[in-house]
């Protein structure tokens, strides 16, 4: 297993917000990316924050958007739609979707709309 699947998601969650924020986009526009790709709503969220819920619980517990498939791009060198392992595609999803947002992607085209 990858460390990342025990990594706890809190830790990396400020990053996300702070790669988004360094490119003049907001906290709520990183959790609404977080909440469509989850399927959690903002208390599901924060209860996994405040848990410090590793990424391996974090995606057991979400319903991944039906979409997803859609997200398609290289993150670390390696084509998210390429990647075998179902946890590691789906972090690698969550990685790409915060860097389509810090790129100043519309968010109509990040959510797949």
């Amino acid at each position: 297993m990858h460390r990342i699947f025990h990594t706890s998601f809190a830790s990396v969650y400020p990053l996300y917000v702070a790669k988004a924020e360094r490119k003049g986009r907001s906290r709520a526009e990183v959790d609404e990316v977080i909440e469509w790709l989850t399927g959690f709503d903002a208390d599901d969220l924060k209860r996994h924050i405040d848990a410090e819920t590793t990424f391996e619980d974090f995606f057991a517990d979400a319903r991944l958007n039906a979409h997803a498939d859609q997200i398609t791009g290289v993150v670390c060198g390696v084509r998210v739609q390429d990647i075998d392992d179902p946890l590691m595609q789906q972090i690698r999803y969550l990685d790409k979707l915060v860097d389509e947002l810090a790129k100043g992607k519309a968010m109509a085209k990040i959510l797949r709309t």
